[in-house]
Formats: C-alpha cells, sequence, structure tokens
C-alpha cells in the first residue's frame, strides 16, 4: 500500500508544479502534514519548490520533482539505450561508431574546455577533471607515479549496467579525458572485464 510520501511523489510526476492544496486535495490530507511531508522531501533532494505568479499579488509557491526525484520511478531507460546500442552496431561499422563516441566527447569537452586552457599544470588539470565529472556519477583518484606519469582510476562506472552489454561505449569516457587533459591516455584496467577499477596511465 502506497504511503503518504509516496502519494505525493506521485501527484508531482503526474502534476508537476502543484500547489500545497493541490496535493491536499489529491492526497486527502491537511496543508499542514503536505508541509510536514515536503520538508522531507526536499531535504531528501526529491523535490523543489520555486514562486509562481498567477495574477495580481504575492506569488505562490509550487513544487515539481528533482531529477533525482524523477528517476525513483519505474523506467525503460536501460532498455531503450541497449536497444538503440544494438540498432547502431547493427548498422554502422566499429570506425564509424567509434568516430561517433569521439563526437560525443568532442561536444561534452567543449562545455568546459576554456576553463582546462588557463591551467597549465598537469595536476591542476587532473584535480578539476576529477572535480567536475564527480557530479555525473564518476568517483575519479589520482596519483602521480615514479616516472612522472599520472595513474587515474575510476572507481565506479556511471553507465554499469549497459557498458557490461556494450563495452564500445567506455571510448566516450577514454576519449572526453583525453580531449579535457590535453595529454596521451592509455587504459590498463576496466571494471567491464572485472577489475577494481577503470584504471588510466596518463603520459604530460
Amino acid at each position: 500500500m502506497a504511503t503518504t510520501r509516496d502519494r505525493i511523489l506521485q501527484t508531482l510526476l503526474d502534476k508537476p508544479k502543484s500547489t500545497i492544496k493541490d496535493l491536499a486535495d489529491a492526497v486527502s490530507i491537511n496543508a499542514i502534514s503536505v508541509r510536514h511531508h515536503l520538508a522531507s522531501l526536499q531535504a531528501d533532494g526529491l523535490v523543489n519548490a520555486e514562486e509562481e505568479r498567477h495574477g495580481v499579488g504575492r506569488p505562490r509557491l509550487v513544487y515539481s520533482l528533482t531529477t533525482k526525484g524523477t528517476e525513483i520511478f519505474p523506467s525503460n531507460y536501460l532498455q531503450l539505450t541497449d536497444r538503440l546500442l544494438n540498432q547502431l552496431k547493427d548498422s554502422l561499422p566499429a570506425s564509424q561508431l567509434r568516430v561517433l563516441f569521439e563526437s560525443m566527447a568532442e561536444r561534452q569537452a567543449a562545455s568546459v574546455l576554456p576553463d582546462f586552457d588557463t591551467m597549465r599544470d598537469p595536476e591542476e588539470r587532473i584535480a578539476y577533471l576529477a572535480q567536475i565529472l564527480g557530479g555525473d556519477g564518476h568517483t575519479i583518484r589520482w596519483e602521480k607515479q615514479e616516472d612522472g606519469t599520472y595513474l587515474l582510476e575510476v572507481a565506479n562506472c556511471p553507465y554499469i549496467q549497459i557498458s557490461k552489454q556494450h563495452p564500445e561505449i567506455c571510448m566516450y569516457d577514454q576519449e572526453l579525458f583525453r580531449k579535457l587533459l590535453g595529454m596521451k591516455i592509455t587504459k590498463t584496467g576496466s571494471i567491464c572485464h572485472g577489475d577494481r577499477a577503470c584504471t588510466y596511465i596518463v603520459r604530460p
């Protein structure tokens, strides 16, 4: 049986930008209880609030699901992605598939390359890479080795559920790292192949 919290989330999925009154009517509880649940959901990062003007007078608060809130509902993203990749692999030769992933990496890199271009220290660039990709689900650790190269470890793979079936997707990360760091990247380990982490040797 769905809890009140679940019913509020479902209502926000069906009707984004709901007011407290909208939610109270939909879930059949009083406004005070709705406020209590919304405070908890906002603290968990599942719901956000914004002001919305509606005629004369003060703006009102409306509530919607965050991306995190939306992701708690069942979806078929993985199945759809699997089908798309299978179709691409059936339609394109391996060389063109590689070009496609390289183009995707180049497009993402372009948005942050100006920041990297101001950095001349390799360690500053690697640290910044770890920072900005942390928001995309990567957990990156790195250290300088005795020969002057850097060992870069990705302790988790944000694409693990799909890359097991389609290891070609790993080309995307490797190309993204290469473009952002502006250094030679050699992959030496892969979670998909049973290693503890995806590992790369970075040569300044």
